[in-house]
């Protein structure tokens, strides 16, 4: 049994987490999901099943249904600690001012998380700067980011409507990964959608296979507030076949170098692989499945009305389709700015006072090939930081926000970095091999 295998049974002392007070609960299960997270940080965060927010609790139940973001925030957040995705997803005092119509009392026990909210600190002053800005700021991008949605959906379905039309086996193969690139790049433009207040768009990505609710859980609720931390379920789900905390502990230097040989493979099977592992569950125990899962079924089942051959050949057909747009998805994705060897990982040296906005400058490095490209911005997860610090913001608003980011960080003596794509993929490639902590601090001051 493997060292990461192991670890998940023993009582291991020296299992900790540097930024909340307790081990993730979830941790110490072999198989990890969604609902496993939401379940043990439940349990971790101690809210007494209220919400809590800072050092009080509020019961929001009577609140769920007039949610301007949507119920299923609040319904997938009851009973954990929402702090940090309070403040990233409200940037003006509106949220803040209905607080204390909910609020039920102080909370018993300290906040299980570190990060501080300090009025004078980088994040609340930057965000003050963005309330202020919001008035201002020329809006005419996001129907821009819509436009470009509705190309990459239509590229996307006529794509893979003619392919199985093509007679000639190099025709049908340019079209297949022409249909690949545009299902990514849809996929990927999606995500633009899903941290905001339900909308049409968010269901696109489930062409994919993949889910947005469950993404909403694994990629919004938890990676982008946990970012490479125990607590990043999306880090979790990758292992034990691609580990990026820098221990051996976790993963042997052998399994590292394994990593490296087979995570193109890993890359081919994500879209399928949560839907397959959601359906297994849902048969043998609870249901995990959502009505709109259906929506991923709706290409095979398109290319099959207009096809004339074979039904089989029309079903591996969209599987090439599927497996090669999942290979550059999380190609992607995985090289879209956090796994860097000076990116904070956990185990590496933090913050004595942890704000979260720095927090997140630690641990994330933009690419800047792709700036000043709206289009390419939406399908390569591009103005990443600005995207964690203020994720209800359309990715074609974000460029105008670089002023006041580039002013805050002047005024906190921290600064901005960037790598293009290529070195991205390097030096996710040498995170992957890592097994020691950085001893010093990831972002800092500038020197």
């Amino acid at each position: 049994m493997s060292t990461y295998l192991k670890s998940e049974y023993e009582k291991e002392d020296w299992r900790e987490s540097t930024i909340s007070r307790k081990y993730p609960s979830y941790r110490r299960k072999l198989i990890k999901t969604n609902q496993s997270w939401l379940k043990y940080k439940q349990i971790d965060d101690d809210a007494e099943g209220l919400w809590r927010i800072h050092d009080k609790l509020y019961d929001f139940s009577s609140f769920i249904k007039h949610h301007p973001g949507g119920a299923f925030w609040l319904e997938q957040t009851k009973g954990t600690d929402i702090t940090e995705a309070f403040e990233a997803h409200h940037i003006t005092a509106a949220a803040s001012n209905l607080l204390p119509a909910y609020e039920v009392r102080k909370a018993a026990s300290p906040r299980n998380y570190v990060f501080t909210f300090h009025d004078d600190g980088f994040y609340r002053t930057l965000k003050r700067k963005v309330a202020l800005a919001l008035k201002d700021l020329d809006y005419r991008p996001k129907r821009k980011s819509n436009l470009i949605h509705i190309f990459l959906l239509f590229t996307t379905l006529g794509s893979c409507l003619t392919a199985p039309l093509l007679q000639r086996f190099s025709s049908k193969i340019l079209m297949e990964l022409i249909a690949a690139a545009s299902l990514c790049s849809l996929g990927i433009a999606a995500h633009n959608y899903f941290h905001r207040k339900d909308n049409w768009q968010m269901y696109t990505f489930n062409l994919t296979l993949l889910n947005f609710a469950e993404w909403r859980i694994s990629h919004a609720m938890s990676h982008h507030i946990y970012t490479n931390s125990m607590q990043d379920l999306e880090m979790s789900l990758f292992e034990p076949f691609l580990c990026w905390v820098p221990s051996e502990r976790y993963a042997s230097k052998r399994q590292r170098i394994l990593s490296l040989l087979i995570q193109p493979i890993f890359y081919v099977f994500v879209y399928p692989y949560q839907l397959i592992e959601r359906a297994m569950h849902s048969l043998f125990s609870k249901n995990r499945l959502h009505w709109h899962d259906v929506i991923g079924l709706s290409l095979p089942a398109l290319m099959l009305m207009v096809s004339k051959g074979p039904f089989w050949s029309v079903l591996i057909q969209w599987w090439r389709i599927i497996h090669f747009s999942s290979f550059l998805f999380t190609l992607i994705g995985v090289n879209a700015g956090h796994h860097c060897t000076t990116a904070y990982h956990e185990g590496d040296a933090n913050r004595k006072d942890l704000d979260w906005g720095l927090y997140q400058l630690d641990a994330c490095i933009d690419r800047n090939e792709i700036k000043g490209s709206h289009f390419m911005v939406l399908i390569s997860f591009g103005e990443h930081i600005l995207h964690h610090l203020f994720p209800t913001l359309d990715h074609g608003i974000l460029p105008q926000l670089y002023p006041l980011l580039f002013e805050t960080l002047k005024q906190f003596e921290e600064e901005l970095r960037e790598f293009s794509f290529p070195k991205q993929i390097i030096e996710q490639n040498r995170q992957l091999l890592r097994t020691k902590p950085n001893l010093r601090i990831s972002g800092g001051k500038v020197k």
